[in-house]
């Protein structure tokens, strides 16, 4: 209610709680105001209350909502379910126009209000996690692999005679797709191993652009979230090597933004050399639902370019579920969430060595890995060649989801491209290995039942092989045998 209506209210109700009232919706209104004059993400995190009627306000200025409004177009917001209309806070109209995903639209202005916010808010969670000179952002309906296939389609505009894309191995299907969709030749780099992570062969890189010439070369594009013992990529050296023969250089920062290390590189890598844009998924990094991620760069007309290249108008769904949440956390509450994640990390890692030692085992060293980890099965092998993949379905079964179990010499076909030892990132990585995370809402009771379970199926597994090995009769010696003659 506005002023004039708390005043009429005062002769219907007490002015003394009328004006009780009045001086709680200001409260409100305040939190609201400071956004709207900031753009930034709170310090503290907004109630429910506040961010439902913000909502609220936001839906009554969409041309959906407006009292008396006749539309006679192909898209005027009409939605038939009100349980739909409900779970949008009847913000109907979508994000963007036909032209531009960061477009205001004249029907909605309150969707566009959302939108525009958004952004702001997210750029704001993007300096405080690391990247202070990030200029530009937005969210895009997509997950991260299409995010990464417009950003590579962008490119292809500016470097129109550039056939192929340098790529570090990730085994990752969805980062290698993107490439093929967008139409261009993965040219894989694979990594060195170096003790047990394995990292960019930057001499590898090198050699590929003298080989195939800096203008036929889309771009460079790294990682920096991933499986141990995969370490994130050296980005320092593959920002300077872009920026010295002029290559543009996409990072797939898919997870990275939870941590410091992996926004730290990127901070680093566009300070020294060349980071054109960085993609990060909504759900792994900010824990909404699948469906969104963020492109962000140093350059904000190209950034402007990219948006530009999504066709049509958009969802606001991955929008609006990030905008909720970083209100509802406040900066302050990612912060703790981001530090929580930290500790629980060397948690994890601690219980995994102890748990591996008692096993015969060893936690791989992967230092430069900052959120997985990995644990050799070299033991599990030996009993068995089933009895690495038997323990992912034992894990999985046993409800501890997230948990690879990676066994040696998978091949496996992507998009016609054939890759040896595929999910080890490596061609041939010498020991089998389980993997698991530390990622941002992990709790010390999800490790602790991990580690109780991973525990119960190895000693499963130990037990089954020792009591086939028992049971499998002695082969006699062939009579008249002369091998040893």
């Amino acid at each position: 209610m506005n002023s004039e209506n708390f005043s009429l209210s005062e002769k219907i109700v007490s002015t003394s709680y009328v004006r009780q009232g009045s001086q709680a919706r200001r409260g409100h209104e305040q939190l609201i105001r400071h956004l709207l004059e900031q753009g930034k993400c709170p310090e503290d995190g907004w109630s429910e209350s506040t961010v439902e009627l913000f909502l609220s306000e936001l839906a009554v200025m969409d041309s959906n909502n407006f009292l008396g409004n006749c539309g006679v177009g192909e898209r005027e917001g009409r939605v038939a379910s009100s349980l739909v209309a409900r779970r949008h806070y009847r913000l109907i109209h979508g994000i963007g126009r036909s032209g531009d995903i960061a477009a205001v639209q004249p029907k909605a202005a309150g969707s566009s209000l959302l939108n525009k916010l958004t952004n702001s808010v997210v750029l704001d969670i993007l300096k405080l996690s690391g990247v202070r000179s990030v200029a530009s952002c937005f969210v895009v309906p997509m997950a991260t692999g299409m995010s990464l296939t417009l950003c590579f389609l962008t490119l292809r505009h500016r470097r129109p005679k550039a056939r192929y894309i340098v790529w570090p191995r990730i085994d990752q299907k969805s980062c290698f797709k993107a490439m093929i969709t967008a139409g261009f030749e993965p040219v894989v780099v694979e990594n060195v191993l170096e003790g047990d992570e394995l990292r960019t062969d930057l001499e590898a890189v090198e050699r590929k652009i003298e080989e195939l010439g800096a203008e036929n070369i889309l771009c460079v594009h790294s990682t920096t979230s991933c499986f141990a013992p995969r370490v994130p990529d050296r980005l320092e050296e593959l920002a300077a090597a872009c920026a010295k023969h002029d290559i543009p250089h996409i990072v797939n920062n898919a997870y990275g933004v939870q941590s410091s290390k992996c926004m730290h590189l990127i901070q680093q890598g566009a300070r020294v050399g060349r980071i054109d844009a960085f993609v990060q998924s909504l759900d792994k990094n900010f824990m909404v639902p699948v469906g969104g991620a963020v492109i962000a760069g140093f350059d904000e007309s190209f950034i402007q370019e990219i948006s530009q290249m999504y066709p049509g108008r958009a969802s606001a769904s991955p929008s609006l579920d990030v905008l909720i949440t970083l209100l509802t956390l406040g900066a302050s509450g990612y912060k703790k969430l981001l530090s929580e994640r930290k500790e629980i990390y060397l948690f994890l890692a601690q219980e995994l060595k102890s748990l591996a030692s008692a096993h015969g085992e060893r936690l791989l060293h992967t230092p430069h890995n900052p959120i997985s980890l990995a644990m050799s099965l070299d033991g599990l092998q030996a009993e068995s060649d089933k009895a690495v993949t038997q323990l992912g379905s034992m894990l999985f079964t046993r409800q501890v989801s997230g948990a690879r179990v990676i066994p040696l010499g998978k091949e496996q076909t992507v998009s016609g491209h054939r890759f040896l030892g595929f999910m080890s990132h490596s061609e041939a990585y010498p020991c089998p290995y389980l993997n698991a995370a530390s990622a941002v809402g992990i709790s010390r009771e999800d490790v602790t039942l991990c580690i109780k379970r991973l525990d119960k199926c190895l000693k499963t597994l130990k037990k089954e092989g020792n009591a086939a090995e028992s049971s499998s009769p002695a082969v006699p010696p062939c009579e008249g045998d002369t091998t040893g003659d």
